[in-house]
């Protein structure tokens, strides 16, 4: 099983992304898996803590990633999930951990190892697509 859950929310072009205090790096929001605890309720309590005025609607398990990340060399062990629907204030609840959330673009941000592979993956350049 996983270690941890992303929440990846997507509307109008743009996702939902934390921005992580120790390094400025921009990543899904989500985070560790507590013992007996499924991927999906460790997906809600993290977004609770992170973001305690985010209202999800539908959580769908796209992946469950584990491998290394050839980009940078970390293991990965992510379950991700997709939401039909997140509404509500964007308020920061854990400030120890991420100082900002916002939608945004998806390219031109400087993202984690895991969070660069949800992206490239589900959000791929046009040249990309074409092929």
């Amino acid at each position: 099983m996983p270690k941890s859950s992303k929440l990846v929310a997507a509307k109008r072009g743009k996702v939902l992304l934390v921005r992580r205090r120790s390094d400025g790096l921009w990543m899904f929001p989500g985070g560790r898996r507590r013992v007996r605890e499924s991927g999906k309720d460790c997906l809600r309590r993290e977004i609770k803590e992170e973001l305690p005025k985010l209202k999800l609607g539908r959580l769908n398990l796209w992946k469950e990633v584990t491998s290394k990340n050839r980009h940078s060399g970390r293991k990965m062990s992510d379950a991700i999930f997709i939401a039909k629907r997140a509404k509500g204030t964007l308020a920061i609840g854990d400030k120890k951990e991420i100082d900002r959330a916002a939608w945004q673009k998806p390219r031109g941000i400087r993202l984690t190892a895991t969070s660069r592979y949800i992206r490239d993956r589900l959000f791929p350049k046009k040249e990309q697509r074409r092929r």
